[in-house]
């Protein structure tokens, strides 16, 4: 088990619809970072932006983003994660992908499609939440709009890290910071948010405020609004421990059973 888990967080612009370009300017990203790190979190659709565009774009779990993400984190020994367009069994998925850095890959698939955008019209929703052991780490991943839900996201596992990969427009990134930081205290664990800027190919505009809330809701990152920007952090295990043990807040969460 590791007492640290050391993430790189990469803020990025995306290019509109575009997979293979996207992969290239992100294996650039990915080769500036000199530290050595555990995990590398990208954004939502990291490939082609938040589009309704599945027909086009769709991968299946053989092709290319994935078999470049396998290349990725053997190249560079660490796991990647980051979501896709995925097509399966003749549906389309809004899919998070955790690639390790043995080339195993686990997936959770987005359970609350926005509706705002159409995407419940287009993308099929997922039925499980996943909870990934990674170097005697417990992370919850989840997608964008999962965000506004809460009961998603209640820390029934003991998990230590909640995960978030999103394309958050900048008109609503008052809420994005709130919530951040409030899934971050009501479940007494670190709260990852990694969001795009730029703008998309329907003109809207994005501009980021990625960050690292820990147990306590501090934010313990520094991330520039409206740039693309790549920041290490360091997790760590004591920190968790030590204000669960004090405070033991979890101890008297309410019990309940999602149908």
């Amino acid at each position: 088990m590791r007492e640290q888990l050391k993430i790189a967080l990469i803020q990025s612009d995306l290019v509109w619809e575009n997979p293979k370009q996207n992969r290239v300017n992100f294996e650039e990203k990915i080769k500036s970072i000199s530290a050595e790190v555990d995990l590398i979190v990208l954004p939502e659709m990291f490939t082609t932006g938040f589009t309704m565009n599945a027909q086009g774009l769709a991968e299946s779990m053989q092709g290319e983003t994935v078999a470049w993400m396998k290349t990725m984190v053997s190249k560079f020994n660490t796991a990647i994660i980051g979501s896709i367009i995925t097509s399966e069994a003749q549906k389309f998925y809004n899919r998070l992908l955790f690639v390790e850095p043995t080339g195993g890959v686990i997936t959770y698939d987005k359970k609350h499609t926005f509706t705002l955008a159409g995407e419940d019209k287009i993308y099929s929703k997922g039925t499980a939440r996943v909870i990934i052991d990674y170097k005697g780490w417990k992370i919850c991943p989840l997608i964008c709009y999962d965000l506004r839900f809460p009961v998603w996201a209640r820390n029934t596992e003991d998990y230590d890290v909640l995960l978030y990969v999103a394309n958050w427009p900048k008109p609503r990134v008052s809420a994005w910071d709130a919530l951040l930081k409030a899934r971050a205290i009501e479940n007494m664990s670190y709260c990852i948010g990694v969001n795009r800027v730029g703008v998309d190919g329907i003109n809207i505009e994005y501009c980021g405020h990625s960050a690292v809330y820990d147990v306590l809701g501090e934010m313990i990152t520094n991330f520039q609004p409206n740039k693309e920007q790549i920041e290490i952090v360091t997790l760590e295990k004591q920190h968790i421990k030590k204000y669960r043990n004090a405070l033991k807040f979890l101890d008297d969460k309410d019990d309940f059973t999602l149908v």
